[in-house]
């Protein structure tokens, strides 16, 4: 079987190398890649918004099984545009992406399908939106509306920091912005739960916890994220029972009372307070950085799950976990999530010392004249699989001093609340 992966990210290298373990995949090709996955697979230099590119390449290349990773090109209906070719492709359409594509399409399901969730306005101009804070409680969420790398969210203190993210939403920041959403602040602890789905059955696939703050101590600028480790601490029968009858089966209830069926995985933001969960947002796909952190722990071949629910029949598969604890930091640019430096020079990248437990995923990475180079805000995800986190965040510290990178950073308090 041949496999293409879109996307060039430290989860489209997990995926990647998660693939090569099957027994059925002769070829894999991604689109773009990074230079991890050149080491395993053939990087195609195309666009992932280059549809037509993308189509033509599926044919000549004689792809069997597409897998795309990042959200805009759900979110923009590649699944949607590939619908009459030959090959079997593993993501949501267009329709069902607007879970991740549009915030407010999103809250306006919750509330008709009474899914727990943060009291919610939307505005449409900056006007109405700063009137309405004159009357707002502190800290309050503005929200950008559409896609934003994960950096669209501003959890503001007072009136000045909630009236600069107005400004900032509709002033275009994150792409020209019609409305935006102000939503209480719930207070609690976030986790990421994952299913996967065929549209008629639906199965977990882990949990995770994802740090997306800057700075120690979960401070500063919202990211990407900074790293995660998985199972939750949080996640109990009680819990995951409320999470799969509250939110999860509304939300793909009310998507088929649209006429919209959900295809591939579901990543659900969730606020746990007191063992009870509210919805904060979905994605449409796997986490970035929580992939990287869960697929080293899965034990079935991952290619057969791909087709299992590309062919409606995820209900024939059994899932199958490792218990060890996983944990990976990332390695970002000096600057990251504001300005940095490209094209700089990984020097020591062949000392990380790899194994079955201890990995490296590349993120924002190329390899030029032989010589690995970052070109992204984040470039390198370390992950450790242990019996325990500690050692696993031991073991992850050890092989980022060997790689010894001065013009990177991360945190080094992964998993604190696991830990300390």
């Amino acid at each position: 079987m041949k496999i293409g992966i879109i996307g060039s990210g430290g989860r489209e290298h997990a995926i990647c190398l998660s693939l090569k373990k099957s027994e059925d995949v002769n070829e894999i090709y991604c689109i773009p890649g990074n230079a991890g996955t050149s080491k395993i697979a053939e990087n195609l230099d195309i666009k992932i918004d280059d549809f037509e590119k993308i189509k033509k390449c599926i044919t000549e290349k004689k792809i069997d099984l597409l897998i795309i990773g990042p959200e805009k090109p759900l979110v923009d209906g590649l699944v949607d545009f590939l619908k009459n070719t030959n090959v079997k492709v593993f993501g949501p359409n267009k329709s069902a992406s607007q879970l991740e594509g549009s915030k407010i399409f999103t809250k306006n399901l919750c509330k008709k399908y009474k899914i727990p969730t943060a009291k919610f306005g939307i505005f449409k101009k900056p006007d109405e939106a700063k009137k309405f804070l004159k009357v707002s409680n502190y800290p309050i969420v503005i929200k950008s509306d559409g896609l934003a790398a994960g950096k669209g969210v501003y959890i503001c203190e007072n009136e000045v920091m909630a009236f600069n993210a107005i400004d900032e939403i509709f002033d275009g920041k994150f792409g020209k912005a019609e409305n935006l959403l102000i939503e209480e602040f719930l207070e609690g602890e976030e986790m990421s739960y994952f299913i996967i789905t065929d549209g008629k059955t639906i199965k977990k696939f882990e949990t995770a916890q994802d740090h997306k703050r800057v700075l120690e101590g979960d401070k500063g600028k919202n990211t990407g994220g900074m790293g995660a480790y998985s199972p939750s601490r949080l996640i109990n029968k009680d819990l995951e029972e409320k999470i799969t009858n509250k939110i999860i089966k509304p939300t793909l209830k009310g998507l088929l009372d649209l006429d919209i069926e959900y295809n591939g995985f579901l990543y659900a933001g969730l606020m746990i307070k007191d063992n009870e969960p509210f919805l904060i947002e979905y994605n449409v796909r796997m986490g970035d950085p929580e992939c990287q952190t869960i697929l080293p722990k899965l034990e079935t071949e991952l290619s057969k799950i791909f087709l299992s629910s590309c062919n409606k029949k995820l209900d024939q598969i059994d899932i199958k976990w490792s218990e060890k604890k996983s944990m990976c930091v990332v390695l970002c640019s000096k600057g990251y999530p504001d300005e940095y430096n490209k094209n700089i020079p990984i020097n020591n990248i062949s000392k990380i010392e790899t194994t079955q437990n201890d990995l490296c995923f590349h993120a924002g990475t190329i390899i030029k004249n032989k010589d690995t180079l970052a070109i992204g805000g984040r470039v390198l995800n370390f992950v450790s699989l242990s019996d325990n986190f500690l050692d696993a965040r031991k073991r992850i510290i050890k092989n980022l001093k060997l790689l010894n990178w001065s013009d990177g950073f991360y945190r080094t308090d992964i998993g604190y609340k696991v830990i300390d």
